[in-house]
């Protein structure tokens, strides 16, 4: 699916932030732009105070990967701006140097569907500093919304325990493009289809919907519009039956369905959208047992997510279907993922790479140099930690992974006694696309089959147990002497 070529129709090279093209412009006026260098995508905290994230967006990346430059609308643009002197603030030189650019870095990536965690590189660009620079912003856009969304559908999905869910927020989404983004991810995540019709066309996403409140306004009474449904779709037939009384429209829904019934044809089941959804939902499932309609599924909307569902499942309620709106497609109780996009090495005029380190008084803020990969260790069909090591470096057969953010919580591991597997895979070489990007179905499969994976303690939506993650001993060790040098030598105690 092309992305850019599809939805914008042109060139998506000012999606950034004006200090980007500032900083671009500097290395460019100092001799620097052709400089090497690693950046790292990640975040430092699980959304929602849960415990794990899920990746996605790569999709994006890629398609926006492949149709980035500068058209001449966009660097006569770039021309219109002027400092503060009222000046042109862009050299023509360096418009030219934009005009011809090509994207020619690498990338590396964690696959769409994939586990990640607080510190991991979700995505590592290694390219020209004023390449790398340029990306940050729209790589940082599409990375923390969709990895977001995903992260809560995948909550979502956990808390209905098999049951389907059925996402509908278009209407309350973030805009146009927050509402397509959102789609595609919550569907990674683990929703089964979506009300946004977009979405099913450009992603392959399997849509669903029947009617709303107004459908029933729109007729005398509710048992006319019930039966013109009926008439209209008798294949798709979900009555919504609490536009008047929740009770008096599952008994209409009954009438309805004995109608259809009658023609050969069977209702599908009803939807319920307020009130107390526990209590209906088990009158509902009674009245249409007791009409003969065993099959007939209960769908419940109406502002619901995890944990609402998981109160729901408490009380037993007879549910079947559960439609998420709002607070999914918002990522409703935390509105931004958070990662960021830090400098982690630099190449030397003899061509080694130089690591690099940011310091800060919040060691949560304290990035990890060097050019690094993750490694995922399984025993027994559970992963059980992940590392981050130098790619560099060799490893011992016995490897111990101290937590960056408490040095205390250690994790010894010796190879031969697990599976691993290293999660950032070649997405790019020298511009040029070398993966193969999966469809939609098995980035869904993906995701379930890594969430299978995951001990259950760690997958509790309140307080969940802290996965393993940390950094190989020689990694930490060298980040903790560039920190204490960058202190010494930038005057700090």
């Amino acid at each position: 699916m092309k992305i850019t070529k599809d939805l914008y129709q042109g060139s998506l090279a000012l999606l950034t932030d004006y200090y980007q093209l500032t900083m671009a412009y500097g290395y460019w006026k100092s001799g620097a732009a052709e400089k090497e260098g690693v950046f790292n995508l990640f975040f430092r905290k699980n959304p929602f105070q849960g415990g794990y994230s899920i990746a996605a967006g790569l999709e994006y990346v890629v398609d926006y990967l492949n149709n980035f430059k500068f058209e001449e609308a966009d660097l006569a643009y770039l021309r219109s701006i002027k400092d503060s002197l009222g000046k042109q603030q862009f050299e023509e030189g360096f418009l030219a140097y934009l005009a011809q650019m090509k994207f020619s870095c690498d990338i590396d990536a964690i696959p769409e569907g994939s586990l990640v965690f607080p510190q991991q590189p979700i995505l590592r660009v290694k390219g020209s500093l004023i390449q790398c620079q340029l990306l940050e912003t729209p790589l940082l856009n599409i990375i923390n919304f969709q990895t977001l969304i995903a992260t809560k559908a995948s909550r979502i999905a956990l808390a209905a325990k098999g049951d389907k869910v059925l996402e509908f927020g278009l209407r309350r989404a973030q805009g146009i493009d927050g509402a397509l983004a959102a789609s595609r991810a919550a569907y990674i995540g683990g929703v089964n289809s979506t009300s946004n019709v977009m979405a099913g066309k450009l992603f392959g996403i399997p849509v669903s919907g029947t009617h709303a409140h107004s459908w029933i306004m729109s007729f005398d009474t509710e048992l006319e519009a019930f039966e013109a449904y009926a008439a209209a779709m008798p294949d798709n037939c979900l009555f919504l039956v609490d536009t008047y009384d929740t009770i008096e429209g599952i008994k209409n829904a009954i009438k309805v369905g004995e109608q259809l019934r009658a023609k050969g044809k069977e209702m599908i089941g009803i939807r319920i959208d307020s009130g107390d959804l526990a209590y209906f939902s088990n009158i509902a499932r009674t009245m249409l047992d007791q009409a003969g309609f065993t099959n007939a599924k209960i769908v419940a909307s109406n502002d619901l997510d995890e944990h609402i569902i998981t109160s729901l499942k408490l009380q037993e309620a007879n549910i079947d279907v559960w439609g998420v709106g709002t607070k999914l497609v918002t990522a409703y109780d935390q509105p931004a993922l958070g990662a960021v996009y830090k400098l982690a090495a630099v190449k030397k005029a003899d061509g080694s790479w130089e690591p690099r380190v940011k310091v800060s008084q919040q060691t949560i803020k304290v990035n990890n140099p060097g050019i690094q990969q993750v490694r995922r260790f399984e025993k027994d069909g559970k992963y059980i930690a992940d590392m981050i090591y130098q790619e560099t470096d060799p490893l011992a057969e016995e490897v111990m992974l101290i937590d960056p953010m408490d040095p205390l919580r250690r994790k010894q591991v010796t190879m031969s006694e697990v599976q691993f597997k290293d999660l950032l895979k070649p997405i790019f070489r020298q511009g040029k696309q070398v993966y193969e990007l999966p469809d939609i179905q098995t980035i869904k499969s993906q995701t379930s089959a890594e969430i299978a994976k995951l001990d259950k303690t760690i997958k509790r939506l309140v307080n969940p147990h802290i996965y393993p993650v940390g950094l190989e001993k020689s990694l930490y060790e060298l980040r903790t002497e560039l920190v204490l040098k960058m202190k010494k030598s930038n005057g700090i105690k």
